[in-house]
């Protein structure tokens, strides 16, 4: 749940947009403020992940609020709604660090993605600090993770709830006082986690629920630290009770163990050009056989499967590096980038080209020293 703050120096364009904001299931509104100064003053004892702004108001204008929320705030992106289609206002709110600058009456498709952008840029931004901090500690906590692995690998589940909680505080001893961080470092753990099992040809894939009935609309700065625990302590008990379904239903039942087999092949080998028969041989079953289950088992062939995986990683490759769309259709297994764009256009109903260009972000944050 992404919180927002709206500074408008209207009130009835604050009703406005508040409406529209707690419309998006991921988006909820803790207040508003009429201009910079107010906003500022709001933001000292409460948290936002997110601040929709005029830029023309009194006291404080919009453009200076987001320079002293880059400062004092930095977890936060902003977004600026104005009447002023004025390039000079446009500019300098994008080079301040503004998302998106959107021109009233603010249409509500626009608001949408602009807010789902801003939700992208702070998961991202937060996740990539997170697995930085963890790659940097792992090596002297590497016992934990072992634990971890060890007891979901015997199927023992009664001594996570322990395992969980010594983990939470060790992660809280990274971050500091960056308690927004822990959310995501808890995931970053799961994930770490979850590689320890792909090298043994289990492939899991965790779909965490979010935080929609954790905290309060209105989290004060005295509460973040316990609604970021209880987060992350969400996160690893779901996270490690997955873990431990899977890795017990792949275990008991042989079926799943295959079709483990063959989603860990072509996770190693989905930029290669891969042959059914290749699929079959590592999974030791013969071609015919090892096709008709895998249908019957997921619910799709193998290369419906293998383009899925091709096309989420190009996604990845999009959002998280600067290479040319050549060289990741390359990297994904595909020569012919005019296939390539047609196939991601299909899929996601958009250019590769384009969904860079709605996607792209810059991670403003730094990691806790």
């Amino acid at each position: 749940m992404y919180r927002v703050l709206i500074v408008d120096d209207e009130m009835w364009i604050r009703s406005s947009l508040e409406k529209k904001v707690n419309e998006i299931d991921t988006m909820i509104v803790s207040d508003t403020a009429s201009n910079g100064q107010l906003a500022l003053e709001w933001l000292e004892t409460h948290y936002a992940d997110i601040c929709i702004t005029d830029v023309r108001m009194p006291l404080m204008n919009g453009l200076e609020l987001m320079k002293q929320i880059n400062e004092r705030f930095p977890w936060m992106a902003s977004i600026v709604i104005s009447s002023y289609d004025d390039f000079y206002y446009a500019k300098e709110s994008i080079q301040i660090g503004a998302l998106d600058y959107l021109l009233k009456p603010v249409e509500t498709s626009l608001l949408q993605d602009a807010l789902m952008k801003a939700a992208h840029k702070t998961n991202t931004a937060r996740y990539h600090l997170a697995f930085q901090i963890l790659l940097k500690k792992l090596p002297s906590h590497r016992r934990l993770m072992e634990q971890w692995v060890g007891e979901i690998h015997m199927i023992k589940y009664d001594s996570m709830p322990t395992l969980v909680i010594d983990t939470l505080e060790m992660l809280q001893s990274w971050v500091g006082d960056a308690y927004y961080l822990l959310d995501q470092l808890a995931t970053a753990w799961v994930d770490m986690v979850c590689e320890e099992f792909r090298t043994e040809k289990f492939q899991i894939q965790l779909d965490i629920t979010d935080d929609a009935e954790l905290g309060e609309k209105m989290l004060t700065m005295d509460k973040v630290r316990s609604y970021y625990r209880l987060c992350a302590v969400k996160k690893l008990e779901e996270g490690s009770l997955r873990l431990y379904q899977m890795v017990k239903s792949a275990k008991e039942n042989p079926t799943r163990k295959v079709i483990n087999d063959i989603k860990h092949y072509l996770e190693e080998h989905y930029a290669e050009k891969v042959s059914l028969q290749d699929i079959a041989d590592y999974a030791n079953i013969s071609r015919t056989y090892m096709a008709g289950l895998f249908k019957h088992e997921t619910g799709i062939t193998v290369w419906d499967y293998l383009i899925a995986m091709r096309l989420r990683k190009a996604k990845e490759l999009l959002m998280t590096t600067s290479k040319k769309i050549y060289e990741i259709s390359a990297d994904i297994g595909y020569e012919n980038i005019v296939y390539f764009s047609k196939l991601f256009k299909e899929h996601y109903g958009c250019s590769p080209l384009e969904y860079k260009k709605r996607m792209e972000i810059k991670p403003a944050l730094e990691p806790p020293v």
